[in-house]
C-alpha cells in the first residue's frame, strides 16, 4: 500500500508539472533513481550515486564523463600533460560563475583547494594524495603537479565529487530547481556557460525531472509508464527488473569495475585466524554464486584487485591454497586453482572444526542490504558455508555484523584504487598497516615498474591477512525506454544526466 501510495503521489505531482503519463511526450525526460530523497539533494563532498549524478549535472569540474564513461572537457576546454606525467596544464574555457565572476585559474584553484580539504577521510581523497600543487598561472591557465606519474588522473578528477562550486553553485551543464522531493533539471543554453551561441538550441532540449525511490517503486513507476528510466538498480534488486511485455522497456547492465565480496570486520573469535578467515572464502562456490539471477557474462574472481587492469601489474596463476598463495613475483593471481570446490571445502571443513574447537562454536552473522537480490545471495553463501559447519545469520538493520557486504564502482582503472579501499583509516574493517605503508611509497615513486612491484605487494599483503573476501564484479542495473538517448552502458555504472536531456534525432 505504501509504494502504491507513493506513486500516486508521485504522478499527481508530474500531473501538475507536466502531464500525468508519458504517451507522445517528449518535452519531458524523467528519472527514477533507486535511492534517497536526501541524497539526492544532499550539498555535502560525501555523495551516494543520486547525489553524484546530480552533482555531475550541476556543478562541472575541469573535465568530466560523457555517456560512454569517457573523460571530455567541462570547465576545461583543453589540456597539456608534461613528458614525465607529472604536470597536467589546464586552458580553462572563457566564462563565468553563476554570480557573474570571471573564471580564472586563481578561483579554480581555491575551489578545488576546497574540494580537496572536504575529501581527506574518505577514499576518494587518498587517491587525490598523489596532487602534491595546484598552481594558477596567467589568466584562464592551471597547473596541477602530482608526486608520481598517475597514468588514470584524468578519469579520476572527472569524479562527480570534483565538480566546483563557488559559493555553493555550479556551472552547470543543467540548472536544479526543487519541486517538492523532484529534481527538475534544465540544461543551460551553450552562451550561458561559455560556448558559441546555438540558435536552434531550445528545439534541441528538454527537461529531466529526477525522482528518488525505493527500488519497488522505481521499478513501478517505469512498468506503469510515469517513468522513462529507472538508474542505480544493483544486485539487491535485480530480481524486480521483469524483461516481459509488462515491463515497457529493456534491461541495460553495465560491465562494471569495482569490489563485490565481503568485508570482514574483526579479527575475534571464530574469525581471529588468518587460515580460519581464509576457510570462509575456500568455501564459497563463485561459479555458481550468481546462477539463480541468470546473468551472462559475470567473472567470478579471487582477487582483490581486478584482474586485467590497463595497468596491472602481472597476473599468474600458481596453483597454491595457503594463506598466502596467490603471491608471485608477477603478482597476485587467483587462488587455489588446482583445487576443486569439493577439495577446498574439505580443507575448509577440518580448519573450521578446529577452530570451533576452541572459539565454542561456529555462527557468523553477515550484513546484506534489503532487496530479493540479496535474499537469494544470502541463500546461496549459507548453503556454501553450511558445508564446512559454519551457520550463516543475516543481520538485522543497525545490528553490528561479523562480515558485510561490499558493493563499490571503482574510481578509475587502476590497482591503486582497489587497494586504497581497505586504508586503516577509513575504518571498514579489517585491514593492515604494512599494506597502506607499501601503497604509500608506490604514491611517491616515479618508477613504472617499482610502482607495480610495490602494489602488488600491498594486494599479497592484504590477501595473505584475509581481510577481504572477493567475489566477482559488481553488478549494475537500468531500465530504459526507447524515448530515451544519451544513455549508454559503461564501466564507472555512472549516467550522466545532461546527455539524456538531448531529443531523440
Amino acid at each position: 500500500m505504501k509504494s502504491t501510495h507513493r506513486l500516486i503521489v508521485l504522478c499527481c505531482a508530474f500531473l501538475v508539472l507536466a502531464g500525468c503519463g508519458k504517451s507522445g511526450d517528449d518535452t519531458v525526460v524523467d528519472v527514477a533513481f533507486i535511492g534517497s530523497t536526501d541524497a539526492m539533494f544532499d550539498n555535502s563532498q560525501r555523495l551516494a550515486p543520486v547525489g553524484q549524478e546530480i552533482r555531475a549535472a550541476t556543478s562541472e569540474g575541469l573535465v568530466a564523463m560523457d555517456e560512454f564513461g569517457e573523460v571530455v572537457p567541462a570547465l576545461a576546454e583543453r589540456w597539456i600533460v608534461t613528458e614525465d606525467g607529472l604536470s597536467y596544464i589546464f586552458r580553462l574555457r572563457d566564462s563565468q560563475w553563476p554570480d557573474g565572476t570571471p573564471i580564472t585559474g586563481q578561483n579554480v584553484r581555491n575551489e578545488m583547494q576546497r574540494n580537496l580539504r572536504a575529501l581527506r577521510g574518505t577514499s576518494l581523497g587518498l587517491d587525490l594524495a598523489k596532487i602534491s600543487e595546484i598552481i594558477p598561472m596567467t589568466g584562464r591557465v592551471i597547473e596541477i603537479r602530482l608526486d608520481s606519474p598517475m597514468p588514470q588522473f584524468l578519469q579520476l578528477l572527472a569524479q562527480p565529487e570534483l565538480g566546483l562550486r563557488r559559493s555553493g553553485q555550479g556551472t552547470g551543464p543543467m540548472r536544479l530547481q526543487r519541486t517538492d522531493d523532484i529534481a527538475v533539471l534544465d540544461p543551460l543554453p551553450p552562451q550561458a556557460r561559455g560556448l558559441p551561441f546555438d540558435e536552434n538550441w531550445e528545439s534541441r532540449v528538454r527537461q529531466v525531472r529526477v525522482h528518488a525511490f525505493a527500488a519497488p517503486e522505481a521499478v513501478d513507476a517505469f512498468n506503469k509508464g510515469i517513468a522513462d528510466i529507472v538508474m542505480n538498480g544493483t544486485l539487491a534488486s535485480l530480481p524486480l527488473a521483469d524483461t516481459g511485455p509488462l515491463s515497457r522497456g529493456t534491461v541495460r547492465l553495465d560491465g562494471t569495475l569495482g569490489l563485490f565480496g565481503i568485508q570482514i570486520m574483526h579479527d575475534t573469535g571464530l574469525l581471529s585466524e588468518a587460515t580460519t578467515r581464509e576457510a570462509i572464502a575456500m568455501a564459497i562456490d563463485r561459479e555458481n554464486l550468481l546462477a539463480p539471477f541468470n546473468i551472462g557474462g559475470w567473472v567470478p574472481t579471487t582477487r582483490i584487485v581486478a584482474p586485467d587492469l590497463p595497468s596491472e601489474f602481472g597476473g599468474g596463476s600458481g596453483e597454491n591454497s595457503g594463506a598466502n598463495s596467490g603471491a608471485n613475483a608477477g603478482g597476485v593471481g587467483e587462488r587455489w586453482t588446482g583445487l576443486s570446490l569439493e577439495q577446498r571445502q574439505a580443507q575448509a571443513l577440518r580448519r573450521i572444526g578446529a577452530a570451533a574447537r576452541t572459539t565454542g562454536g561456529a555462527s557468523l552473522s553477515i550484513a546484506l542490504p534489503v532487496g530479493p537480490g540479496s535474499d537469494l545471495l544470502f541463500r546461496e553463501l549459507a548453503g556454501d558455508l553450511a558445508a564446512i559447519g559454519v551457520r550463516l545469520v543475516r543481520a538485522k538493520a543497525g545490528e553490528k555484523a561479523d562480515l558485510v557486504l561490499v558493493d563499490r564502482l571503482a574510481r578509475y582503472a587502476d590497482a591503486r584504487w582497489f587497494l586504497n579501499q581497505f586504508n586503516c583509516s577509513l575504518k571498514r574493517g579489517l585491514c593492515s598497516a604494512e599494506a597502506d605503508a607499501l601503497i604509500a611509497e608506490a604514491g611517491r615513486t616515479s618508477d613504472a615498474l617499482q610502482t607495480a612491484a610495490l602494489l602488488a605487494q600491498a594486494e599479497a599483503q592484504l590477501t595473505s591477512i584475509n581481510a577481504f573476501i572477493p567475489l566477482g564484479a559488481p553488478i549494475r542495473w537500468s531500465l530504459v525506454r526507447g524515448n530515451v538517448d544519451g544513455f549508454s552502458e559503461n564501466r564507472w555504472g555512472l549516467h550522466p544526466l545532461f546527455p539524456m536531456a538531448l531529443r531523440p534525432m
